[in-house]
């Protein structure tokens, strides 16, 4: 039988690679970390890659394994998933991983300017109703660009067409340098990197075996210009009803 959650935390509150900065106490804690993550934590001047929204954090596990001249950390607010990578971390002592429990709305408190290199959105919840809350929307971007270098990277892995679109046309408006893109990356030449199909997270899996098509996205984020949303209504996904009646009783959202 598996740990309990309160079994979990309680684990995790003795990891050495994980850090829990969640709302309730980030307004009262400093974090010493911002800007020294290179030198007190991976005692390296390589990369920094952040992984938001981690789940249980295999992906940021297996980049790391793949990439050891590149620092990784996985950022998510559900610490009893995170406990999973974590855990296999020390396990397999693979030093270029840490993980940090916070919410990803104060994501910006954690890293310095030019502190960190590309960022990964891996099947991040397409937030249909709510575009301040997608992780590609101006909100988010505007908050990445105070601590991912200048022109530094996002990738995009999803299954979502609507979160797919909504980027491409974010992409677009904004005129954002787009470096690599298809709406089938296991069905298509167009992306060259082997760690793009050979890594797959636990929601990859399931996708895939629902017979559903990975999308893949990689593009620039300057820190000049002005952001703006698209104004364009994009037909919502309605198989992430899946099992349930749909949320939303309209067909598009903007």
């Amino acid at each position: 039988m598996g740990k309990g959650k309160l079994a979990k935390f309680a684990d995790m509150e003795t990891y050495r690679n994980v850090f829990q900065y969640p709302y309730s106490v980030v307004s009262d804690v400093p974090f010493a970390m911002r800007g020294h993550w290179r030198d007190d934590y991976f005692h390296n001047q390589n990369p920094i890659i952040l992984e938001l929204g981690c789940g249980k954090g295999e992906y940021a596990v297996e980049l790391a394994k793949a990439n050891p001249d590149k620092n990784y950390i996985g950022v998510d607010i559900k610490g009893a998933r995170m406990w999973t990578g974590a855990t296999r971390a020390l396990q397999e002592g693979i030093e270029n991983v840490a993980f940090l429990r916070t919410n990803i709305e104060i994501i910006d408190r954690f890293f310095a300017p030019d502190e960190v290199q590309e960022l990964w959105l891996t099947f991040s919840d397409p937030q249909m109703k709510n575009p301040r809350k997608r992780l590609t929307s101006t909100y988010f971007l505007a908050r990445y660009r105070r601590f991912l270098e200048d022109r530094g990277i996002i990738h995009l892995k999803t299954d979502s067409n609507f979160l797919f679109t909504y980027t491409s046309l974010m992409v677009e408006h904004n005129a954002l340098p787009l470096t690599a893109c298809t709406d089938d990356l296991y069905g298509s030449d167009e992306v060259q990197d082997p760690t793009l199909t050979s890594i797959q997270t636990y929601y990859e899996q399931m996708w895939l075996s629902r017979g559903l098509s990975i999308k893949y996205m990689q593009f620039q984020l300057p820190h000049e210009g002005l952001l703006e949303e698209p104004n364009v209504e994009i037909e919502l996904d309605d198989y992430r009803s899946y099992h349930r009646s749909k949320r939303s009783p309209l067909e598009t959202r903007k």
